[in-house]
């Protein structure tokens, strides 16, 4: 997802609730802060408690994040960018609220791959979603295999991310590795002001110009 006016992408019922809780488990404090704030520029960003969840946080730390539901109190996770809990670290706590019998209630917000597959043209019907892809080249040499495998035999929509300043080595090893007839969707800064979805074959990829350096991107393949 890209940077925007958070009344721009949620529901009012969600700005609402914000008002509610007191308790925050989030990927960044920086940038929670930041985005409650633009929620709601009267919320007393000093009274509220935060514990971050990332991927550097141990396993054995995610269960005590739940202690203040023991006390009745409601918890909100907010993730760096996207769909909490959607390749998001938020879904190691999910686990334990459920296993715990906590209610976990999802709120109606916007999913960067979701959106890019809407945009994209590709099938909507089957398609999975990938994550981060190996760094070891001979690793990703047979991720991409399988995901050609995949669209060819399942017509099942590839999806995937990368760390943005990769975005265009992505693009340049996608279009070195696959047949120039396969189809890429780049979905770049998704509902923010850069924001750009085009669907080519690799070989116009290979020849084309483009800036995704340091922008959230999601990549799709199909053909």
């Amino acid at each position: 997802m890209g940077d925007t006016p958070p009344a721009d992408v949620l529901p009012q019922l969600n700005l609402t609730l914000l008002s509610g809780v007191r308790y925050f488990v989030v990927e960044n404090l920086r940038s929670a802060r930041r985005f409650l704030k633009a929620c709601d520029k009267s919320i007393d960003i000093d009274s509220l408690h935060f514990v971050e969840l990332n991927e550097h946080t141990p396993q054995s730390e995610v269960a005590a994040m739940l202690e203040p539901m023991r006390h009745n109190h409601d918890i909100g996770v907010i993730s760096e960018a996207g769909c909490p809990a959607v390749a998001d670290p938020g879904a190691d706590l999910v686990a334990v609220a459920q296993q715990r019998g906590y209610e976990v209630v999802p709120l109606v917000g916007p999913s960067s791959i979701i959106m890019s597959l809407m945009a994209s043209g590709f099938n909507g019907q089957s398609f999975a979603f990938c994550g981060y892809l190996p760094v070891d080249d001979a690793r990703r040499a047979t991720a991409f295999k399988e995901m050609e495998r995949r669209i060819r035999r399942e017509r099942q929509t590839q999806i995937f991310i990368e760390t943005p300043y990769r975005n265009h080595r992505l693009i340049e090893d996608i279009c070195r590795r696959l047949p120039a007839d396969m189809l890429l969707c780049v979905a770049s800064d998704i509902s923010g002001p850069r924001q750009s979805i085009v669907t080519r074959s690799l070989g116009e990829w290979e020849k084309a110009t483009y800036h995704y350096e340091k922008i959230p991107t999601i990549f799709l393949l199909y053909s």
